[in-house]
């Protein structure tokens, strides 16, 4: 379940540090009841790039295997 924090949260940046690294995904942060930033540790965030840049290759892969295809 996504942790959702208020903005003032922001003020303990050590808890929200923790909660970042021991739950390994974004903390989302609201300001006036909004969304308005998400915080991640470095290794969620390159965890998360690095599953992109998969996803993307795979793509790439089955969309030239479709053109080849006849």
């Amino acid at each position: 379940m996504p942790q959702i924090r208020p903005i003032t949260d922001l003020r303990n940046t050590n808890e929200i540090s923790e909660i970042c690294h021991a739950k390994k995904e974004p903390v989302f942060i609201t300001k006036n009841g909004y969304g308005d930033l998400v915080v991640m540790s470095v290794e969620t965030y390159e965890s998360m790039l690095e599953i992109a840049k998969t996803d993307a290759a795979i793509l790439e892969a089955e969309t030239e295997y479709g053109r080849n295809t006849p």
